[in-house]
């Protein structure tokens, strides 16, 4: 239960919180921005759920994405939250944590960009829950972390596969990381559906939620081929069948994740958006929020948010006022 306790206390990153309170100190407040930051890191992220949770009290409503406790909370409530929660900077560490909050926020990022990656090339559209079950994914670790002395990530041969390894860490710890994680988010209260993410992000067959467990699994694998760790390419491809992926799409996703911080295309390039994605960044520089945006242009609010990342991704942009510099320069609108 001390190790249970500890997490509660998990820091944000300063800059995370300096970026959220600045996002809603904005007018029009920067939604997106707020979401985007809140979702790359932990620290703000469970706490953002949990109150949110508290905030609808006892009505039967179980939040499990970020996007849906932005709206229970409100800038108000996001800015309470933001300001209470402890944080560690990289140059005064503090709280008895370490490096942890920054290799664990380093390895959501690439996980969330391969989300973003193999979302684009198939239909899936569920990249609110995904992105939360990825920075929550491997929160079991920071637990085993604090309960066990010695614990070492995959304590297995890095060549074994994700199976192998947990196996490894339940001979080290009596159980391994992902169930450990999905006891935490249950006991937090949030959704059965992110619990099982969670919970199930290695499993081989689930039973439910099979193609966004696959998609999840399909980008940590990703994001440690990145990292440059072993990975199974057998297991990958597998992975990637499923999603209706081919050897070749499979490829582009490994290379890509290599690639990953490399320059966005820039003025003198063809617009890389759709045209419903370049309607959304109009509405967006004219100072509209989700639920504007999307009834002008009659859409649901997660497809208009499912626009938005993939409008920043595709350049290279980390906020709206980012997105919306590089679409006028470039005269996109």
């Amino acid at each position: 239960m001390a190790a249970f306790d500890a997490i509660d206390l998990f820091p944000c990153l300063q800059a995370s919180r300096d970026r959220v309170l600045g996002a809603l100190g904005a007018s029009p407040v920067e939604q997106a921005t707020v979401i985007a930051v809140v979702e790359s890191d932990v620290g703000l992220a469970m706490r953002m759920l949990r109150e949110a949770r508290r905030v609808v009290g006892r009505t039967p409503v179980l939040v499990g994405t970020i996007p849906e406790a932005a709206e229970i909370l409100g800038p108000d409530g996001m800015r309470a939250v933001a300001e209470v929660t402890p944080t560690v900077d990289f140059f005064a560490r503090s709280g008895g944590w370490g490096a942890e909050p920054f290799d664990y926020r380093r390895h959501v990022a690439a996980v969330q960009a391969a989300i973003h990656r193999v979302v684009q090339r198939t239909s899936i559209d569920a990249l609110d829950r995904l992105m939360a079950g990825a920075v929550l994914h491997d929160i079991g670790k920071l637990v085993l972390q604090r309960a066990h002395a010695g614990y070492v990530d995959h304590p297995v041969p890095d060549q074994g596969t994700p199976e192998q390894r947990l196996v490894g860490e339940r001979r080290a710890t009596g159980i391994d990381h992902a169930l450990v994680g999905g006891v935490l988010v249950r006991r937090w209260g949030l959704s059965g559906s992110l619990a099982r993410l969670v919970e199930c992000h290695h499993v081989e067959d689930p039973n439910r939620d099979a193609e966004e467990l696959t998609v999840l699994r399909l980008a940590d694998m990703l994001a440690h081929f990145g990292s440059g760790d072993a990975v199974s390419p057998p297991r990958m491809a597998a992975l990637a069948r499923r999603l209706g992926l081919d050897r070749g799409q499979l490829r582009d996703l490994l290379y890509e994740q290599h690639t990953a911080t490399a320059a966005a295309p820039r003025d003198a390039t063809p617009n890389p958006l759709s045209p419903r994605e370049t309607e959304v960044l109009a509405c967006l520089a004219e100072g509209l929020v989700y639920k504007q945006i999307a009834g002008r242009l009659d859409l649901a609010t997660s497809t208009v948010r499912t626009h938005l990342h993939n409008i920043y991704f595709k350049l290279g942009a980390v906020d709206r006022a980012q997105a919306v510099l590089i679409a006028v320069r470039s005269g996109w609108i």
